[in-house]
Parts: C-alpha cells; structure tokens; sequence
C-alpha cells in the first residue's frame, strides 16, 4: 500500500512536466517516441501497424487509438517494460517470439517495472501474453488474451503468468487458446477476479503461493478449472467451473486455505487429444484433494459429475459442511484408514442419494449418510467387480455392513445430512 501511494504521488508530480506525444504508425516511429519520452507521456499510437521489439525505460503511458497495433514480427518480446509507473492501454499487440527458454511474451515486465497497468488490451498469436517477473502492484484489468492456438498446448504459454509477484491484481480479463490462463508462481497478496477463461489446459493454476484470493472466475472446456498446488492460505470464493474435464477444483498439498461458494458442474472424463478416446482411470472430479490438510470446504455445489469429491493421501482434518452433492454417479470415493465426519455444528452437507428423514422438520436428517462403504472399496480397487454390482450377493454384503458395523471399513460419515439444498452461499 505504501509503495503505491508514494508511486501515485511521483507519477503526479512527473504528469506536471508531461505532454501528449501523437506516435505515426509504421517504420520505428514507437521506438523513436519512447527513446525521446519523458516520464508521464502519453504515447498516443495511431491507427495502423507499429514495429515491436521495443523497451519501455520511462514512465510512460502507451495508449492506442482504434485500430492501433504493435507486432513484434514473431522475435522477442513485442513490448518489454523496464521503468515503474507505466501504463499500457488499448491496444492490439501481437505476435511474440516463440522461444519458451526465452519467455517470450506480448508484454513482459522487469522486476524494475513495479505498479504496472495492463489496460483493455487485444493480445494475438503470442507465447506468453503477459509474463510479470517480480515487479510489485501489477494491475491487469480488462484484456482478451488469445494465445498462439497453432502450436500444441505444451509448446504455448500461458494468457497471464505471474512470477514472484505481490499485491497484484488480475480481473476482467478472458483468456483462451494458451496453455494456461492465469498462472501464479511465488506469489503472495494478490487477487484474481471475474476473469472468464476457456479451452486451455488449466484455467487458474497455483504454484507455492501464499495469502493470494480467488473470486468470481469461471472456467469452461479446460482439462482442469482451478489446479491448486504446493500453496497454503488462499481464499478461494464464488468461482465456477463448468464442462471442464478431468478436475473442476484440484487440491494438491494445499493447507489452510478456505474453499467456498464455488460451483463446480459437469466434469467429464478426460480425452486423449490424438486418438480422441476416453482416457483410462481419469474419471471427471468434482473436486480433487491430494494430501491436504486444515482446510474449510463449505458451502460449494459439486453437481453432474463423474465423481462428487476424491479424496485421497491422508487429506484429513479438513472441514466439509454446507455443500451440496447432486446427481454425480459416484459421490465421494474416498480410501484411507481413518473415518472422516462431514459436518460442522450439527450441519452437514446436501446428498442428492440421501434416502433418511427429517421427523422434526428441522432440515437435519434423523439418519446419518455414509456415502461410501466397503463395496465402494471393493470397486474401486477391481473395477470389473462392477459386472456383479446389482447381484443379490452384493446386496447381502451391503446389508452385513448395515447390521454390524464392524464389517464396515472407515469411510465419510456424515452425522447431519441437509434434507434440502442450501441457498448458495454470497463471496463476502
């Protein structure tokens, strides 16, 4: 907050000795402009085509009139930024280099390049469009970041790839065609909001980041919406993922993070790209959690789904309450040694299978729900056992666990199963 104000207040006294500079399109005139800029000028870029390549070392503004487009020719970065304080703002800019052991970006940023702001741009056929490398107080609000969908997903970069960045801010943006949307490494404070991001391989994708907030995005057509990895203390609230494959909400070693009011739709197996065929063993989750721990998942929707929530690797002692789990084909497969309870406070969580009673009209069901028992266990560990799935001896075993419990092994129990759906929870 600090390094803003003062940021603000230099960028005031800069705009005092400031002017309006008019940028021809064609030839070298952008990089001429910026040679000759001081701080606080507005390069204001004709309609046309400008050379790329250039190197932003003043604390400029470059604003693009209607029709405005930088292109980098397909080397290097098409605008690389060195100076604090600048802002880049309607503009197409297009056509990086293609080197990934270079980064090659649309634009990328110095950590010298502190209080950037990426404005309402168009980014095309670039491998990176945007790389953020350690500069402080980004703002990236605005732009539709379509990346270079020629190449395959893992030769591309990603719409927005933030690298040991703090206090950032990333909203309104939509990003396809990269191989991720938004993609955060080392990075602390910063939030993700109200971005739409499609056809990727990941939409938002976490790498040991800390205290960072993601809020109101939604995800559609990606292999996962939100991977979540190696983090702790993220605020993940209000997103939605829809017609994603393989994971809507992935948790990999993910700690002390809250998770809620997300929705999470109609994740479906994943696909080999090449031969087109449904991939073994990648049935379509829900939600995903993988050796995590000390987390609250409340008040999410995990709906139509192969899989409501797997759970799996001693992801134990986190809370689930409030949420609801609605017509997957299989609502919790969960394998491990100790019995988990889904509830808080006497409230539990909404199952769409749930068949007990509600006798004194409070909304909590009289009979506890255990959404998964030892047949569960058997299927899953032998998958062709499913042949003999509704034989009588498959109903006999089920009845056994019922009538001693000893029989049964540990699993999720929940002891107050909602008998209605919650009211979707409101991102505070």
């Amino acid at each position: 907050m600090m390094l803003r104000r003062l940021l603000l207040l230099w960028l005031l006294a800069a705009a005092a000795q400031a002017g309006v500079v008019a940028v021809p399109a064609g030839g070298a005139g952008l990089a001429e402009a910026l040679a000759e800029a001081r701080d606080g000028d507005v390069l204001r870029l004709a309609p046309g085509v400008h050379r790329g390549g250039v190197v932003v070392g003043r604390a400029v503004t470059l604003e693009g009139l209607p029709g405005a487009v930088v292109d980098g020719g397909g080397a290097g970065d098409v605008i690389r930024v060195r100076a604090a304080g600048v802002t880049i703002r309607n503009l197409e800019i297009r056509n990086s280099g293609k080197s990934l052991t270079k980064q090659h970006a649309g634009i990328f940023a110095e950590r010298s390049a502190a209080g950037l702001r990426v404005l309402g741009n168009r980014f095309e056929n670039n491998l990176f469009g945007i790389w953020v490398h350690a500069a402080a107080g980004p703002v990236i609000r605005g732009n539709r970041i379509h990346g270079a969908a020629r190449l395959r997903s893992q030769d591309r970069g990603n719409g927005i790839h933030l690298f040991n960045v703090t206090d950032g801010v990333v909203e309104d943006n939509e990003i396809w065609g990269t191989r991720d949307g938004v993609y955060l490494d080392n990075t602390r404070g910063t939030r993700i909001a109200r971005n739409r991001m499609h056809d990727l391989r990941f939409g938002v994708h976490y790498m040991y980041s800390q205290h960072n907030r993601l809020e109101g995005n939604r995800t559609t057509r990606t292999r996962c919406g939100y991977a979540l990895m190696q983090s702790d203390h993220l605020t993940v609230v209000g997103n939605v993922s829809e017609d994603d494959e393989n994971y809507g909400i992935l948790m990999n070693y993910i700690n002390y993070s809250e998770i809620r009011g997300n929705v999470v739709r109609r994740v479906r197996r994943g696909r080999d790209p090449g031969a087109g065929a449904a991939v073994a063993g990648a049935e379509g989750k829900a939600l995903f959690i993988y050796n995590s721990v000390y987390n609250r998942i409340v008040d999410n929707v995990f709906a139509d789904s192969e899989i409501g929530v797997h759970i799996t690797a001693g992801s134990e002692d986190n809370v689930f309450a409030g949420n609801v789990f609605s017509g997957n084909r299989r609502q919790v497969k969960y394998v491990a040694t100790r019995p988990q309870e889904w509830s808080e406070g006497g409230r539990g969580n909404y199952w769409s299978d749930y068949l007990g009673w509600d006798l004194d009209g409070d909304g909590i069901g009289e009979v506890p729900h255990e959404p998964n028992d030892g047949v569960d266990l058997i299927l899953w560990r032998y998958p062709l056992a499913r042949v003999f799935m509704h034989s009588p001896a498959v109903e006999v075993l089920r009845w056994a666990q019922r009538v001693f419990p000893v029989l049964r092994p540990p699993g999720v129990r929940d002891s107050h199963p909602l008998v209605q759906p919650p009211a979707p929870a409101q991102p505070s």
